[in-house]
């Protein structure tokens, strides 16, 4: 029935019972007549239509209309069920007595509450409230709100067989019949009870549901079998919050000063943490914290920090029985001075949660330890319930540790204190490394070693030489390690200004270039020379990990040529990749033509090794070493140092167990990358050069490599870094960039292989005889051809047989170190052109590439879109590598994004190789371009590198093609090729 806008109307609130969601209220708008009266004649409003009425509106009707809106079935239904349904249905479904929907049926009441909470007090304003009638007639019966707060009185009334529990309701002093009456509850928190024609409400923030059962009940009656359950669970709670009267029944009010009460006992965490914000290993051992406050003679559990701290909290009841009689004792907390209590347990470390915390031991007792004095000035009681009746020590525990440098090493003066009790550093050392935590002091009591003590010391005690009865000691290798204890405050160190300077590069003294070194020493290997020389100094080892290229060779060199003219009279042993002697060899022999050097390798070498004291550097490969070992061993070198020492990452291999066998009186690494898969690669080579400074592989693996690699543990990782700091000296390219030249030149020195060598003698002898004849016969003009075709698959053998003979199953040198040096830039993040003018030979290096899983671009003849190529190597960085053949790619290409060139195998004109390497090297290169030239020794290849020096005006005014240089060669230089 519409109402009309133009006449009068009136708008109603109307309370109905809804079957499952209790009481509900509806916006009405109804017409008056004449008089001013209601009529029948009515609607409902809502959000859509109530803008038609709102010369009758006011803005709380508008907030009222908004809310009631969100407790309609329809509302209810589409916000609490995500799939589309009738209401009937939903309400059948949910609501099942035995399969209906629990969690959403609370979610559903919080909701209603919350709602009409809100409507209630807007309704308060002066509002018209009716209760529906059940025509549906919105205006049945008016309902008012009462002027003030109705109390209530909970009774319990005990005999010998049960015990009545009743409320009772006063309004104004007058008791009030609810009973019976068709009473109803509206709301529950608070509770608003409709009676009669009157909104009552109560004081004391009642709950509703304490009044609901009784609406049609005089008195619930407990059965004494449940009373003990029944006062504990309900009675005690309601005496706590509402005003009680008792018969049989004592209630005993309490007012006490609290004191904070800190219990702790033995906690071993299960499957199923109970605190899952503490991410402990299961199975650890922890201490648990609980938190009371005695009242006098009661002990209260404490609440958490965030509870709210109303009137409800301040009232704790506690049940006593006694020979069948109870009585309640209501306790009256001071819930300032708990909330004060808990901020400041925080506030120094100890977090409680819903009464608990828990610790490690080691963090629990140092946590008692460095707050004693506060906890005593606050007065708390420290309390102690352990296993078995163990009683742990809660004294001070003190360590005083004095470090001092010595000639050789640093003496350790150690004071360790629990309480009266003395520990003595080698017992203390003991214990932290057998991961023992806890031991028996002398009185019997149990003390914990602090956890702050294992994480400072265990690395000073794993490293530290110490015999009972005998002053501790630690090499000095590890200053590092005492100048982070006197950082931290963790002991008094005494050392020297020199070795302070250590620790800074460039703070290290300067030390004057060797008189016969044939060179000169850019700033930073003049950095790394003097390095050389601070560690020969201190007899430390040290790791040289340069960035490839940046002339680790020349800057050991010079160190050796200054070691010769310092009138050391020990040789020293270069240990290197056997493809690299040759390189070594050259530059020996360009930087440091003074020195001795002796190539101890060969099958028909020389074992007698008293021969080496007279020379100066012993060169040798890591095979030889293997092989060679008991003889080597048991003569006593100045330095022994290993190139391209990542040979030896792995611990337990023949070669790195062997080399450690070696004597001498220092140690050098050298390497471009000391960790290549794992942090063990660097435990191995730093254990070469300084043994101990990383303590054993056991310790290693448990202390830095396992919590790095496994947990990320970024403080083990800086603690592991400032230990190896000092012994490793590591330049990238780009630290040292304004100190290069634009572009660097190398020549690669290959071995070939035992069978890769037998291959080309073989083809070298067939072809040299037949080329001879038809030179003798024909002369060298009409020979071209055939000399041609010989020279290009000696140079092919020379790059892997496989090019000539795809049934060849061995190996090649040049092949394994061109994937020596791709390892090291790939692994350092480089980006590397590969230039062959081969196109097996790139296919060859192309098969490796893809069983490394390694990113690629590629560019021959036969290469269909070279710009995508060339796009994926420039900007995309995954990709590292491009393969580009000599025709293909010689010219024309824009490559900056490569730092490396590698020329894999010689070409007739240098002009070409040139144009090759500027692929790189042009402008918009922001880096220093490093290029390798490999070149397979005792070949056809390094013929044509001498060949090509010797006609050098040739070389670059004539020499475009292999046939114009064929054209160039004499007999002579025919044969040369061929010897």
């Amino acid at each position: 029935m519409k109402v009309s806008t133009t006449q009068p109307f009136q708008i109603v609130y109307s309370v109905f019972q809804h079957e499952y969601l209790g009481y509900l209220l509806e916006s009405y708008v109804v017409q008056l007549n004449s008089k001013g009266e209601l009529t029948f004649q009515h609607q409902n409003i809502s959000s859509q239509n109530a803008g038609e009425f709102k010369s009758g509106l006011d803005d709380i009707d508008f907030q009222l209309i908004k809310i009631i809106e969100t407790i309609q079935q329809e509302y209810i239904v589409k916000h609490f069920y995500s799939k589309k349904i009738k209401t009937t249905d939903f309400f059948l479904k949910i609501y099942d007595k035995k399969k209906g929907n629990k969690a959403i049926q609370e979610a559903i009441d919080k909701h209603l509450e919350e709602k009409r909470k809100k409507i209630i007090q807007l309704l308060k304003n002066d509002k018209m409230v009716f209760v529906m009638g059940r025509d549906g007639n919105p205006a049945w019966k008016r309902i008012y709100f009462a002027e003030d707060p109705a109390t209530v009185l909970f009774h319990f009334r005990r005999n010998q067989d049960n015990t009545h529990y009743f409320p009772t309701i006063k309004y104004k002093g007058n008791k009030l019949e609810f009973q019976y009456k068709d009473a109803f509850v509206l709301c529950n928190q608070p509770a608003w009870m409709v009676l009669h024609n009157t909104i009552h409400f109560f004081g004391g923030d009642v709950d509703g549901n304490k009044i609901k059962p009784f609406l049609n009940k005089k008195f619930i009656a407990i059965p004494r079998k449940l009373e003990a359950t029944y006062y504990q669970k309900f009675v005690a709670p309601l005496i706590a919050s509402y005003d009680v009267y008792a018969v049989g029944l004592e209630i005993q009010t309490h007012h006490h000063e609290p004191r904070p009460v800190l219990h702790f006992a033995e906690y071993c965490m299960d499957n199923l943490s109970l605190f899952p914000d503490q991410h402990e290993e299961q199975g650890d051992s922890k201490i648990k914290f609980e938190l009371y406050f005695s009242y006098g003679p009661f002990k209260l559990r404490s609440h958490d920090l965030g509870d709210n701290y109303n009137d409800k909290k301040q009232i704790q009841v506690e049940v006593e029985e006694k020979q069948e009689e109870y009585t309640f004792h209501r306790i009256q907390k001071n819930m300032v001075f708990e909330h004060e209590t808990l901020a400041l347990l925080k506030e120094i470390g100890l977090d409680i949660q819903k009464g608990v915390a828990l610790l490690s031991k080691g963090q629990a007792f140092e946590w008692i330890n460095t707050h004693a004095k506060l906890l005593k000035e606050k007065n708390f009681l420290i309390e102690q319930k352990t296993k078995s009746n163990k009683k742990y020590f809660l004294g001070k525990a003190e360590i005083n540790l004095q470090i001092q440098e010595n000639k050789d090493w640093f003496d350790i003066y150690a004071k360790i204190h629990f309480g009266e009790y003395e520990i003595s550093f080698f017992q203390l050392r003991k214990l932290i490394l057998q991961k023992k935590t806890e031991f028996k002091l002398p009185n019997g009591e149990i003390a914990v070693i602090p956890d702050t003590w294992i994480e400072q010391y265990t690395e000073l005690f794993a490293f530290s030489e110490n015999k009972d009865g005998e002053m501790p000691k630690l090499n000095k290798h590890h200053l590092s390690l005492v100048e982070e204890l006197k950082n931290g405050n963790y002991a008094q160190v005494t050392m020297s200004r020199k070795l302070q300077k250590f620790k800074d590069f460039e703070k290290i003294e300067d030390y004057p270039l060797a008189q016969n070194f044939n060179g000169q020493l850019r700033s930073y290997q003049k950095a790394g020379y003097n390095w050389l020389h601070f560690l020969n100094k201190y007899r430390f080892g040290g790791c040289l990990a340069d960035d490839m290229g940046l002339g680790k060779t020349v800057q050991t060199l010079a160190f050796l040529q200054s070691q010769k003219e310092s009138m050391v009279s020990y040789p020293s042993l270069l240990v290197i990749p056997t493809s690299l002697i040759y390189n070594w060899e050259l530059e020996a022999k360009k930087f440091t033509p003074d020195l001795k050097v002796f190539i101890y390798t060969g099958t028909n070498r020389n074992k007698e090794v008293a021969y080496f004291k007279d020379y100066d550097l012993i060169i040798t490969s890591y095979g030889i070493i293997r092989i060679d070992i008991d003889i080597l061993k048991g003569y006593y070198f100045n330095y022994v140092i290993l190139d391209e020492s990542q040979a030896i990452k792995n611990p337990n291999s023949n070669i790195s167990q062997a080399v450690h066998q070696l004597k001498s009186i220092n140690r050098l690494i050298l390497t471009g990358t000391p960790l290549e898969n794992t942090t063990l690669d660097l435990w191995s080579q730093i254990s070469f050069i300084n043994p101990g400074l990383l303590g054993t592989s056991n310790f290693f693996k448990n202390e830095f490599l396992n919590p790095i690699e496994k947990k990320n543990d970024l403080v083990k990782l800086q603690k592991l870094s400032k230990i190896i700091k000092p012994f490793i000296l590591r330049r990238l390219k780009s630290q040292v960039a304004v100190d290069l030249p634009d572009k660097i030149e190398n020549i690669q020195y290959c071995l070939m292989t035992e069978q890769q060598e037998r291959e080309y003698e073989r083809v070298k002898s067939q072809y040299r005889n037949e080329i001879i004849k038809h030179i003798d016969k024909e002369g060298v003009a009409r020979s071209q051809f055939l000399l041609l075709q010989g020279l290009t698959k000696l140079r092919q053998i020379a790059n892997h047989p496989q090019m000539i003979d795809s049934s060849y199953k061995g190996d090649s040198g040049k092949l394994e170190d061109i994937q020596y040096k791709l390892e090291s830039i790939i692994s350092e993040g480089h980006k590397v052109l590969i230039f062959s003018q081969f196109v097996k030979h790139l296919e060859i290096l192309k098969k490796y590439v893809k069983e490394r899983s390694w990113n690629f671009a590629y560019l021959d003849g036969s290469t269909k879109d070279r710009k995508a190529q060339v796009d994926l190597f420039q900007y995309e960085d995954s990709v590292k590598i491009f393969l580009i053949s000599l025709k293909a790619g010689g010219v024309g290409l824009n490559l900056t994004a490569a730092e490396y060139v590698f020329l894999i195998d010689p070409w007739w004109n240098p002009a070409i190789e040139a144009q090759a390497i500027d692929r790189a090297h042009r402008i918009g290169q922001k880096n220093t371009v490093f290029t390798y030239k490999f070149i397979t020794k005792n070949t056809v290849e390094e013929k044509i590198l001498a060949l090509q020096k010797d006609k050098r005006r040739l070389a670059e005014d004539l020499i475009h093609t292999e046939e114009s240089f064929v054209k160039s060669l004499t007999k002579e230089d025919v044969l040369s090729l061929l010897e």
